[in-house]
């Protein structure tokens, strides 16, 4: 199961520098696409989306991030460099070319750090989702984002009991507090699950590395063709503080902004997000 980074690997995982083990899925055959998930998940959370594009002649491959589901629990390197890092580290050893690149929220900010700090010499596309980018924490240059005590509050409630923290994280993530909403208790069950399988560790920095993080530079070092696709009830990532600004730093940027729709609309809404990936991606 140790596996380097020099092409290697077996039984789908890969071993990072630091001896960290990252697992991940590889469905289907065809042009690859990439995903990486959002916090607390796994990449159990992309199987809509897999499962579409696989049955359509698309490589499909989505890890778990170091600390997040079946992939190891490191006490270091919780934080967005090394999260990139790893995204590259499974791209150089599965020796993917020419790869659609897609992110949701804490995943989205994965993409564009791995373009911002490793170049798109791999990738084709990017797809943005929901996605954390610029950055999430109210500062003077970033007036509109969400102030600390915000994020101090999670890690609050995430230290005081994680698991009813991640079954109330429910409601708001998938808009089931909206009027009208058809709530799966199903869909809950797995968003809790997945973020059970998380390190406590890894869970807690990464509200430091999705918050903090300022991708601004990434942004505009992101020189492929990019679909920033966001819901306008988003609850967890507001899109004014984040796609109508990153649709604004990404030169060769789409942004598709959906009426209604909440932070997990890949699940409440998958027909049509699979639908609008699937004709960006054959664009």
């Amino acid at each position: 199961m140790t596996i380097t980074t020099g092409g290697e690997h077996t039984h789908n995982t890969i071993t990072v520098g630091d001896g960290t083990r990252i697992y991940y899925k590889d469905w289907g055959k065809g042009k690859p696409v990439v995903f990486s998930h959002g916090w607390p998940l796994s990449a159990d959370a992309w199987e809509d989306q897999m499962v579409f594009l696989g049955q359509r002649g698309y490589r499909c491959i989505a890890h778990d991030r170091r600390g997040h589901g079946r992939s190891s629990q490191p006490w270091e390197g919780n934080e967005m460099d090394t999260y990139a890092d790893d995204l590259a580290a499974l791209a150089d050893a599965l020796d993917l070319r020419n790869a659609i690149h897609v992110g949701h929220s804490t995943g989205g900010g994965e993409v564009a750090r791995y373009i911002g700090r490793h170049g798109a010499a791999r990738v084709a596309k990017a797809v943005l989702i929901g996605a954390v980018p610029p950055i999430m924490l109210k500062t003077e240059a970033n007036p509109g984002g969400l102030p600390m005590e915000t994020f101090d509050g999670i890690r609050a409630a995430v230290l005081a009991d994680r698991s009813q923290f991640f079954k109330d994280l429910t409601t708001p993530f998938y808009g089931f507090n909206r009027p009208g909403a058809k709530v799966s208790q199903g869909l809950r069950d797995s968003f809790w699950l997945q973020g059970m399988q998380a390190g406590f560790k890894g869970v807690i920095d990464c509200i430091k590395a999705f918050s903090e993080t300022d991708f601004t530079e990434d942004l505009k070092a992101m020189d492929v063709p990019t679909l920033i696709m966001h819901g306008d009830d988003d609850q967890i990532v507001p899109i004014a503080a984040s796609a109508l600004l990153s649709a604004k730093l990404v030169k060769r940027s789409t942004l598709k902004v959906y009426a209604g729709q909440s932070h997990g609309m890949c699940s409440t809404n998958k027909d049509q997000i699979n639908a609008d990936l699937l004709a960006f991606i054959e664009s």
